[in-house]
């Protein structure tokens, strides 16, 4: 016998009907009731049941062929069980598509925040082979999004530190190493998932490693600034205690040995003036500083400390007021003012300003007759314990620190510090600020003519 086509709705329902309603009629005969009303009935419930296998067929074969086509739209509007069924089929169909729409829209945002991230994340397969990458990883590894899918990632990165981490899967150690451009420097990672899939994270890290190298510098810096007069107060302190000294041997010694601690001691209070800027909040706004004053102030400091060696010119153009901390203010002006007084041969030329800008702005200038900085120099300038010349710096009493408390003085108050030099002529430094930092004298109050009523 013949399999049943897949498509062929089930009879067991409308086919037990159909031999019920055609026993009774026969039944009725073989007992030999023939009343026509019996009868009757029993041909209209053979033909009902007919009837109703007939529906259901065409209705289950209605039903099937939406369903085997594509059940896109909605279902079709049956009668009886194979309606049912329909509706049931389209509701559970609705509720599926809906899952996987916000499935979608899930991953969607997933992919989304991945994509953001900064750092680099590439999925590989066991042959190396780029499944996916993120833009930051391409940034990373100098790789195209599009064209390098599938392409294995030893053979766009060949650098042999990375292909042996890669290979080795990276285990728990990072790998640091060069982009392929040489402009940054990524801590690698290497993590196993899934069999044999392979997750690589990159991170640049080039600032972090420029930081620590700055650390490492302050503290070799630091450290060398105070061993330099350390040894030589231990070693007249052993030399007094040692040695028969005359009264002048002992006040030369008493004199080199104050001028170091003096040294040891400027430098403490830089270290501590430029940790106290750096750590402390950006200045408000509401407080004003009045220029005058503060040229004034600079002027009387500077006439002490120079002892007339120097031609000291000071001039204020426009006046006017800061907003900012009055005492970073004359801190950054004054290490300005001091370098040229202390840099300067004698009998040179220094001169001091302060000039209302025409966008607002206001601006500080140092200007000096000396011997001038080269080129090469300037960017550096700023850096801590920087010195172009080692030894005259030092003679000088300078510690290294002024200009990069100038920097963050400036940088805090929202402006900038200008720096031009000439070997043989001379420097200039100048700090500009901003026109929301600074605010023009009022105008002065013209007298009423004689004779006038008010």
């Amino acid at each position: 016998m013949p399999d049943r086509p897949a498509n062929d709705p089930p009879r067991l329902l409308p086919g037990f009907l159909l031999l019920v309603a055609a026993a009774v009629p026969v039944a009725y005969a073989l007992e030999g009731n023939s009343h026509p009303v019996s009868l009757a009935l029993a041909v209209l419930a053979t033909f009902l049941a007919t009837a109703l296998w007939l529906g259901e067929r065409r209705a289950m074969k209605v039903l099937l062929t939406w369903s085997a086509e594509s059940l896109e739209g909605s279902a079709p509007v049956l009668a009886g069980a194979a309606g049912e069924v329909g509706a049931r089929l389209e509701r559970a169909l609705r509720q599926r598509e809906m899952q996987r729409h916000a499935e979608a829209e899930q991953l969607a945002q997933f992919l989304s925040a991945i994509e953001a991230l900064p750092s680099g994340l590439l999925l590989i397969d066991a042959d190396d082979g780029i499944q996916w990458l993120n833009p930051a990883a391409a940034d990373h590894f100098g790789l195209d999004m599009a064209r390098d899918l599938g392409h294995a990632l030893t053979n766009l990165v060949r650098a042999p530190s990375f292909v042996m981490h890669l290979q080795a899967s990276g285990g728990h150690n990072e790998l640091v190493m060069p982009n392929p451009r040489g402009d940054a420097t990524l801590s690698v990672l290497v993590r196993p998932y899934g069999g044999t899939m392979r997750l690589v994270l990159s991170q640049d890290i080039t600032e972090r490693e420029r930081t620590d190298a700055m650390r490492r510098d302050f503290v070799a810096n630091v450290s060398h600034e105070i061993r330099s007069p350390l040894t030589v107060l231990v070693g007249f302190v052993d030399s007094m205690a040692q040695l028969p000294l005359s009264a002048a041997e002992r006040e030369r010694a008493l004199a080199v040995m104050r001028q170091q601690a003096d040294r040891m001691q400027t430098l403490v209070t830089d270290l501590l003036a430029l940790a106290q800027i750096e750590g402390a909040p950006r200045p408000s706004a509401e407080h004003w500083v009045d220029v005058e004053s503060l040229m004034r102030r600079l002027q009387t400091d500077i006439v002490a400390s120079d002892d007339s060696q120097h031609t000291v010119v000071v001039t204020s153009s426009g006046g006017g007021s800061l907003s900012g901390i009055e005492s970073e203010l004359f801190s950054a002006f004054w290490n300005l003012a001091s370098n040229a007084l202390r840099y300067t041969p004698a009998g040179g030329e220094v001169r001091v300003s302060w000039l209302l800008q025409l966008d607002g702005g206001g601006e500080f200038c140092v200007c000096d007759t000396g011997p001038g900085i080269a080129r090469e120099h300037i960017p550096r300038l700023t850096e801590r314990f920087y010195r172009v010349d080692t030894s005259r710096s030092r003679a000088t009493g300078g510690t290294g620190l002024g200009l990069a408390i100038v920097k963050h003085v400036v940088q805090r108050h929202g402006g900038e510090l200008l720096i031009t030099s000439e070997v043989g002529k001379g420097s200039q430094f100048r700090i500009r600020l901003p026109a929301r930092r600074v605010r023009p004298a009022p105008a002065p109050v013209q007298p009423a003519p004689a004779g006038t009523r008010p």
